[in-house]
């Protein structure tokens, strides 16, 4: 039997598009996914240029895909923090969180931004999974007030260090002021909008949620397009090569369920504040968690062997076994080439026994575990290194805006995320 390496992806009207869907397959999208029920462009035929462009200039990203629910009412500050667990009393109005949400078991049913509109109203920007079916269930037994609905906002992401230049342009200088992790509303040729400076990139970086997406997201784009025109800003998909290098986490993939935060380590363990006063879902399954210590951990990983791919390019169809001591002990569950650091490197799930720095692995870069590798494809050597690959201390996208406009060195700076 032949095997069609590349099968098409169905466009019909079962699956739901982006309201950036039209506006961004003008740009010849080479490739779909569908995330949160929804197509979502991969990338527009050459991953690697797209992270060079994103490395060097600016990118215009569709992520129409990332579903804001909103919380609001008279009970959204408890019911939220119900939902969180980070202590939500520290994020201010105004104000963006990475946030996690976890079952009664400690798993992670998503890994979203919260953005806090106001004292009461806040959204909930998705990874791909279906929190509003979560959030609906849970509010069915709180007895809070609370209103749970998806709202008609679109976000696209305005990431790269041309970034803020683009920003100021259809913004005006006022963007300056906008630090990072933290939102505000403006009005661009009367399309209502919310601009966070936020992004999945760990590269300097906008997200702009188009109110009444619905009506206007495709003039939103057009106007982003317009402003970016000077300054070279190119359309591209989620840009994985860059996420990986900075260790940054992908549901489904590297975190599911199945995964709590303090498997994850490099410092996500933060983001589970046991201290509060409040309770949250999963609180008393994290605390025995952390006492006892996570069966697993997340690592980064230096491979051997040759060149893989950008990982959002069909390269990767299942995790990678992950074999010590003659067994599968654990999986890679992302994977690429870094063009900058000019090596192989994965984030990994393994037994927390096997994560200390320096650990050696073999690992099946075959289409999927247990299958015979291809013809020719040997198991390859791996080792633990230390993760994030590049910028551990997110220097980059707390940059120094103003600096960036002055054509000056960046300098960190700005607000925790």
């Amino acid at each position: 039997m032949t095997v069609h390496q590349e099968p098409r992806v169905l466009l019909y009207p079962r699956i739901r598009k982006s309201p950036f869907f039209y506006a961004s397959r003008r740009h010849g999208v080479q490739m779909y996914s569908v995330y949160n029920h929804t197509y979502h462009p991969r990338h527009y035929g050459d991953p690697v240029a797209e992270y060079w462009a994103l490395l060097e200039g600016v990118t215009l990203w569709d992520v129409g895909v990332e579903r804001q629910i909103e919380i609001s009412g008279p009970d959204a500050f408890d019911f939220t923090n119900l939902l969180i667990t980070r202590d939500l009393s520290k994020c201010a109005v105004g104000q963006c969180k990475y946030v996690f949400l976890t079952d009664q078991h400690g798993g992670i049913i998503n890994d979203p931004i919260l953005l806090r509109l106001e004292e009461n109203r806040f959204w909930l920007s998705l990874a791909d999974s279906d929190v509003l079916l979560w959030a609906r269930g849970v509010a069915s037994h709180a007895g809070m007030e609370v209103r749970i609905e998806e709202v008609d906002v679109g976000p696209v992401q305005v990431q790269g260090p041309k970034s803020f230049a683009v920003m100021r342009d259809l913004l005006g200088e006022e963007v300056a002021d906008l630090r990072y992790y933290y939102l505000h509303d403006f009005t661009i040729d009367g399309i209502e909008v919310t601009v966070s400076r936020t992004g999945y990139t760990g590269e300097i970086g906008y997200e702009i949620y188009v109110h009444h997406a619905s009506r206007d997201a495709e003039r939103l784009w057009d106007l982003v397009l317009a402003a970016g025109e000077p300054h070279g800003l190119r359309v591209i998909g989620p840009c994985h090569i860059r996420r990986i290098e900075g260790g940054m986490l992908a549901h489904g993939a590297d975190i599911t369920v199945d995964t709590n935060p303090f498997e994850v380590g490099m410092g996500y363990d933060w983001m589970v504040d046991l201290e509060q006063e409040a309770d949250f879902i999963g609180k008393e399954a994290l605390r025995r968690i952390k006492a006892e210590g996570p069966a697993r951990r997340l690592v980064g990983l230096e491979l051997g062997g040759e060149r893989l791919g950008s990982y959002n390019d069909g390269s990767m169809i299942d995790a990678f076994p992950v074999h010590h001591g003659g067994e599968v002990v654990g999986a890679v569950t992302s994977g690429c080439y870094s063009p900058r650091l000019e090596k192989n490197i994965a984030l990994a799930l393994v037994p927390a026994a096997l994560s200390e720095i320096g650990t050696r692995f073999t690992v099946d870069v075959g289409e999927r575990p247990g299958a015979q590798l291809p013809s020719g494809t040997e198991p390859v050597e791996a080792v633990v290194v230390p993760k994030p690959f590049i910028d551990p201390t997110k220097e980059q996208p707390k940059g120094d805006v103003a600096a960036l406009g002055a054509g000056t060195p960046v300098a960190s700076g700005g607000a925790g995320s």
